[in-house]
């Protein structure tokens, strides 16, 4: 038989609390003591309490969902990124609309409109179009990853140390020349540490390098057409030399990778490679490639801590006013597999 559905009005009598305690309890538990909230926390396992989503969101305002904006997901380190964030919600409870934006600001900013029609409690946000003053602005709790973040919180990957490993690993790899592939990236992104911890560290040991800084595209196809001519002016300028190359991700690594194996039928020696990540392909490529491993759970965890914590605040009765962003910084780790002696 179908069991008897728990109303508010069952644990109020089962309770000997109003059906407005009740009803607090749900939308507003600051409000009690934590005496009372616990009593009513018991009855709901006592009378096996099945609780109506849809009517506590209607209310108290209160939805339970994120929003997420990602530049695309395309690039693994954004898939599998995406996909740490999702596994949160054992820990949290939250639901997640997301969205992949492809670098429109226009864009971004409609799904933005979207997100706060729907109610959404707080944001992370992945691409970097939108300024956070502009994200600060739409007064709801918001973490950025991997993007300027002046005005909004963040967690990030210590950039600056990642450059610094790769170097090293290619210093160490007895390269001739040592070169960096990236975008030409404003000083304010965080991944801008990337170019100066290299370029920082081929100066320190006088070791000869170059920066080849170039959008690489924003398909699969714009990727394999560009990093070829890369690829292609690496190899007229070094012809004779063993060449280092750190290439900004390990979706591009491994686009190259693929070319030189295509070209050569294997990874020449006087190619050493490295990318940056720790994404999935990095592991699967047909070489395991060396890479510059962000820690994509724990980055993932972070962000979700400190969005949690701003939203819960925001639900209590007297919630604290907004302090200063807070910034967390995580340190990368070097994982040298098959691209790199």
């Amino acid at each position: 038989m179908k069991s008897k559905k728990v109303t508010f009005a069952d644990i109020a009598a089962y309770t000997n609390f109003s059906k407005t305690t009740i009803s607090r309890y749900f939308n507003n538990p600051d409000s009690l003591t934590l005496e009372n909230q616990q009593k009513i926390a018991d009855a709901l396992v006592a009378l096996d309490y099945k609780e109506n989503k849809v009517g506590r969101i209607l209310a108290s305002g209160k939805t339970e969902f994120v929003g997420i904006i990602i530049p695309n997901l395309y690039m693994h380190y954004y898939s599998e990124m995406l996909s740490q964030i999702l596994s949160t919600y054992e820990t949290y409870g939250y639901k997640f609309l997301v969205f992949a934006g492809n670098a429109k600001a226009d864009i971004e900013r409609k799904y933005i409109e979207e997100l706060l029609a729907y109610n959404i409690e707080g944001m992370i946000i992945l691409s970097p179009t939108i300024p956070s003053r502009e994200l600060a602005s739409y007064n709801v709790p918001v973490v950025g990853i991997e993007r300027e973040d002046q005005y909004i919180s963040s967690v990030n990957t210590d950039n600056y140390m990642g450059g610094v490993q790769a170097a090293g690993l290619l210093k160490k790899s007895g390269c001739d020349i040592l070169i960096h592939v990236n975008g030409n990236i404003p000083e304010t992104a965080p991944a801008s540490g990337r170019i100066r911890g290299f370029v920082d560290t081929c100066k320190e040991y006088h070791l000869p390098y170059e920066l080849i800084l170039t959008h690489l595209g924003d398909t699969f196809e714009e990727n394999r057409a560009k990093i070829r001519k890369v690829a292609e002016q690496i190899k007229q300028k070094y012809p004779n030399k063993k060449k280092g190359i750190f290439m900004p991700n390990d979706t591009h690594a491994n686009v190259l990778l693929n070319l030189l194996i295509q070209k050569y039928g294997k990874l020449p020696e006087s190619y050493q490679l490295i990318g940056f990540d720790d994404s999935p392909i990095s592991r699967e490529a047909v070489i395991p490639t060396s890479t510059v491993g962000q820690q994509i759970p724990v980055i993932a965890r972070e962000a979700m801590k400190i969005l949690s914590a701003q939203m819960e605040e925001r639900k209590k009765r007297r919630p604290a006013l907004p302090g200063d962003p807070v910034h967390k910084i995580i340190p990368p780790i070097l994982i040298r597999r098959n691209t790199t002696i």
